[in-house]
């Protein structure tokens, strides 16, 4: 399939400009999501009956993932499938299917590494319902079983992270047969070193929570940035884009190219993310309010707070953040500090200049339509969503 860099046919409804659809409406164009859900779909029920086949307790398991799975925008998805139709990518063509499983590979992947993240951060909540490692211990104490219910339930969590990660690398594997051996050599990388470098990404942040701070703030700044490239920005957009060039036949260098448009997404992308963990509506985020300031998540938000606080402000950051028991009036009260020093101005600003970077780069890609208007659109929509 060709890396071509002029328009192809599509029954596109239409490009309709930057930034005015939703991710939920954006991600259903072209069918991407139902597409992508069929593949899930599918993918889960073989896990089940296999699961069942070794023995039928292992029933819960699947269940579990399926309702991980069912709460996903596909925004990623929709980055891979996007990036193939700018790379030359014909929607009438039958590899199409082969792009939508590897966009339910990435699904899985991610669910993968939320139930992996829930138990490192000790969340209580995911996409509005308890995390996995909650509802396994909830289960096990009404059901009156023997030993600890909390440690019953993070390793319940654990293989379930482990089987989400076997799906994924099964479901791109099946994906890929028959596709030209170049084309399959090129995803597969792409693939691992997604999964590489989210792996140490994770590692990143749990040692970046252990080690001294305040004392050199541009070290912070630099520590929190590289963890979130490493840990999300990659894995949620650079990646995603690259295998979808992948897919439709773009050599290295093209594949390679993607990387200055996705990277400052992905960035602005989990800033995004950070603003919402500590400002957005716990009705839309389905997370409690401040639930990164009581895990006492070190992200650029803080580090920026800290630098421009006075004696007073920071040593009220550095005594509660972390502190778990923290009530509505004390994350109001950090909140007001973070609004105060600037920090959520700047980062907000940040966010503005990578989305800016990024556009720069999509504009002088010569990439096919509709695929890099989707990409843009796409890429509005995750900067500037509200969960």
């Amino acid at each position: 399939m060709p890396n071509g860099t002029t328009a192809s046919s599509s029954p596109s409804t239409g490009t309709a400009p930057v930034g005015t659809q939703s991710a939920a409406t954006l991600v259903d164009r072209e069918g991407v999501r139902a597409g992508v859900d069929d593949a899930l779909r599918d993918a889960c029920a073989s896990m089940a009956d296999e699961l069942v086949a070794t023995h039928p307790d292992g029933e819960p398991l699947a269940r579990a993932t399926e309702e991980l799975l069912a709460g996903g925008k596909r925004l990623r998805a929709a980055f891979c499938y996007w990036s193939w139709r700018a790379h030359g990518g014909d929607p009438q063509d039958a590899r199409r299917a082969v792009v939508l499983r590897a966009g339910a590979a990435l699904e899985l992947f991610q669910a993968a590494a939320l139930f992996h993240d829930d138990v490192m951060d000790a969340s209580d909540t995911r996409r509005g319902r308890p995390t996995a490692h909650r509802a396994f211990a909830a289960r096990h104490r009404a059901a009156g079983w023997s030993g600890d219910p909390d440690r019953y339930g993070e390793s319940t969590a654990i293989l379930l992270g482990d089987l989400a990660l076997i799906a994924s690398h099964r479901d791109l594997g099946d994906a890929l047969v028959g596709v030209p051996a170049d084309v399959a050599a090129r995803a597969r990388g792409v693939f691992g070193r997604m999964q590489t470098e989210v792996t140490v990404g994770q590692y990143l942040d749990v040692h970046a929570q252990v080690l001294p701070w305040g004392e050199d703030l541009r070290a912070d700044e630099e520590r929190s940035r590289a963890v979130v490239r490493a840990k999300s920005a990659r894995y949620s957009v650079e990646h995603p884009i690259a295998l979808g060039a992948a897919l439709a036949g773009a050599d290295d260098d093209a594949v390679a190219a993607t990387s200055a448009f996705g990277l400052p997404v992905g960035e602005a992308f989990q800033l995004r993310d950070d603003v919402l963990g500590v400002f957005g509506d716990s009705r839309v985020t389905g997370k409690p309010a401040g639930d990164d300031l009581r895990e006492g998540k070190r992200t650029l938000l803080v580090v920026r707070a800290l630098g421009a606080a006075s004696p007073t402000e920071r040593d009220l950051l550095r005594s509660r953040l972390g502190d778990a028991g923290l009530d509505e009036a004390a994350v109001d009260t950090l909140r007001g500090v973070l609004v105060r020093t600037g920090a959520l101005g700047s980062v907000e600003t940040l966010i503005d200049e990578l989305t800016a970077q990024a556009f720069d780069a999509l504009a002088t890609a010569h990439l096919a339509e509709p695929g890099a208007t989707m990409l843009g659109m796409l890429a509005r929509a995750a900067v500037e969503r509200a969960s």
